[in-house]
This record gives structure tokens, C-alpha cells and sequence, in this order.
């Protein structure tokens, strides 16, 4: 019996979406940051074992669409609730459950496996998280969880929380994890496992994400723009490879960042250009540990005006959930 299927996760922005994604493929396919909005796009990565393939999808955090980058955001996490097996809608300890009620109630109306994963459990306070146990709840029969649910604070119990959650989603299965600390991820895997249809393969067994290495190449530029500059300019940012040539021992990479506004574009490359420098340097170290090779990097900057609100260019990028 071999069991294969999809197994999505969705969840606002911030609460670890990407870190429990690394952490359950073993890889480090999603960027993951201290900043809200890193991942831009649907992300697979694959978890092969000899009798089972789970393909994990992690998507952007859901918010209301402010310009049409986000609104393809947005569709890339609706579209991950169409077509999961499984679908693990994460969340952490201090979030407000009513945040983004709309997105949650459509969870709400699923007629599938979903798992509510109440992340960073080991930063609540009075040792609240040795009190987890670390096993999927079955929907609470519990009285108390009619109340309205109220924003938790890092000085509230498991307890309350998970209360509040089961009254936004009684029929979600809900484990505390902490995906940082591994606390609760192999017990999250054996369930997964438990709820995968029967079916052969979808991908080669070899196969580890749908991802060409282009994808992420511009992924770990970002990462490092995300890290190395404030404000606006990490979100006005897009990162594209033009080219990409590998020989035996070293990768040759040119890539463009685009930026929305000429001034954008000198804060990028800075003084002498010693900020464009600095972040270059910083992300070819991380794409040589990536790939395993001596990487020759490249990084130009270009002023492509409103690309987050022009369809046409959001296309070029590749924003399309299809």
C-alpha cells in the first residue's frame, strides 16, 4: 500500500508558515524571516519515503489585497484550500483567531482534513508549553468554547487558546507545536501519514519541490534584501535571473532586482555601491551553501515603475496561480 497526497499549509502572515515547511521537508526550500510577506508565491517541497509521498505546499500569509501582488498572493493560498488532501492552517500563540475572518470562515466550510497548528508554543510564559502534549485533539465537547474568542496574549494558557480556536474551527484536529524547536513536527508527520489517501507517486521519488534552481536563486536574493534593508523597499522589490550557467565546479549567476522608484534604486546600491555589495556578498555565501558550489554573483539594479500594481509585468514575474 503506498499513500501519496497534498497537504497544504495557509495561515496569515508571520506565525511560521515557512519555518514548519523547512522543518517537515528537511530542507530549506521557503524563505523564512523575522518580516511579515516573505513568501510571494505557492512554494512545493516533497517528502518521499518508500511508501509514501506527502507534497507540502506553503503559501503566502493571507491579507487583504492592497495592490495586485497581493491579490495574486491571495490566490495562491485560496487555491491551496481547493485542491489539499490535508490542509494544516497554522497559527501562533498571540494571534487574534478572528483575524481575517473571511479567509477563516471559507477554511470553516472545507469538507477535508484539516489539522489548526498553534505555533511558537515555547514563547508563552509560565512554562505553558511543557503543559502540551503533543498529540492532535480530537473538536473539544466543551461548553466554554461558545465564547467569543478574545485576542491572546502571551500570558494565557494553551488551554484558553486552543478554546478559542475550537470555536472558530470545531471540526479541526488542533496540535501545539513549535516549529522552530521541532516540539511536535514528527508527531504532525505520523498523523499526516495516518490521513494521506492511497495513491502511487505524484513526482519522481527523487523529486524534492517543483522549483527550477532559477526560483531559488531570486528567493535567496530576497531573503537577504528582506534582511539588509527597512520600510518599503524589501515589498517594492523583485528579483529575476537572467542567467544561470553551471559547469562542474561553479555557477555563473547575473540577476536584476527591480525596484518601483529611481530612489529605491540608490538606497538599494548605496553609498558607492557598498549596500548592494554587502547584500550580494551575503547572498553568495547562502546560494554556495544551497548548491554546494563556488558561485560567481552578479546583482544589477533597474527601475521597473508600479510593477506590484501592473498585471502585465506580475505575469512577466511569474505572480499567475493559473
Amino acid at each position: 500500500m503506498h499513500k501519496a497526497g497534498f497537504v497544504n499549509i495557509v495561515g496569515n502572515p508571520n506565525v511560521g508558515k515557512s519555518t514548519l515547511m523547512n522543518r517537515l521537508v528537511g530542507e530549506r526550500i521557503s524563505i523564512a524571516t523575522f518580516k511579515a510577506q516573505t513568501t510571494r508565491h505557492r512554494i512545493m517541497g516533497i517528502v518521499n519515503t518508500d511508501d509514501m509521498q506527502i507534497v507540502f505546499s506553503d503559501t503566502p500569509g493571507v491579507l487583504k489585497p492592497n495592490y495586485k501582488l497581493q491579490e495574486s498572493m491571495l490566490a495562491f493560498s485560496e487555491g491551496a484550500l481547493a485542491d489539499a488532501d490535508v490542509l494544516l492552517y497554522v497559527t501562533d500563540v498571540v494571534e487574534n483567531p478572528e483575524k481575517n475572518k473571511d479567509f477563516l470562515e471559507k477554511v470553516q466550510r472545507l469538507n477535508k482534513p484539516v489539522i489548526l497548528l498553534i505555533n511558537k508554543i515555547d514563547a508563552l510564559n509560565g512554562n505553558n508549553s511543557s503543559q502540551a502534549t503533543p498529540t492532535p485533539s480530537s473538536p473539544l465537547a466543551d461548553s466554554r468554547s461558545t465564547h467569543t474568542p478574545q485576542r491572546p496574549t502571551l500570558t494565557a494558557t494553551l488551554g484558553d487558546i486552543v478554546e478559542q480556536w475550537h470555536a472558530l474551527l470545531p471540526n479541526a484536529e488542533i496540535l501545539p507545536i513549535s516549529a522552530k524547536n521541532k516540539f511536535g513536527t514528527d508527531i504532525l508527520l505520523k498523523r499526516i501519514k495516518e490521513l494521506l489517501p492511497e495513491s502511487p507517486a505524484f513526482f519522481d521519488k527523487d523529486q524534492l519541490t517543483d522549483k527550477p534552481a532559477r526560483f531559488f536563486v531570486s528567493e535567496i536574493i530576497r531573503e537577504k534584501i528582506l534582511l539588509y534593508y527597512d520600510k518599503e523597499i524589501p515589498y517594492s522589490v523583485e528579483v529575476v535571473v537572467e542567467n544561470f550557467k553551471e559547469t562542474e565546479k561553479l555557477i555563473r549567476i547575473s540577476a536584476v532586482i527591480y525596484v518601483e522608484r529611481d530612489s529605491q534604486k540608490g538606497i538599494v546600491i548605496g553609498h558607492q555601491g557598498i549596500a548592494l555589495k554587502k547584500m550580494s556578498t551575503e547572498a553568495r555565501k547562502s546560494l554556495e551553501r544551497f548548491f554546494g558550489k563556488n558561485i560567481f554573483l552578479e546583482c544589477y539594479v533597474k527601475v521597473d515603475k508600479d510593477w506590484r500594481s501592473s498585471q502585465r509585468e506580475l505575469n512577466n514575474f511569474g505572480y499567475n496561480p493559473g
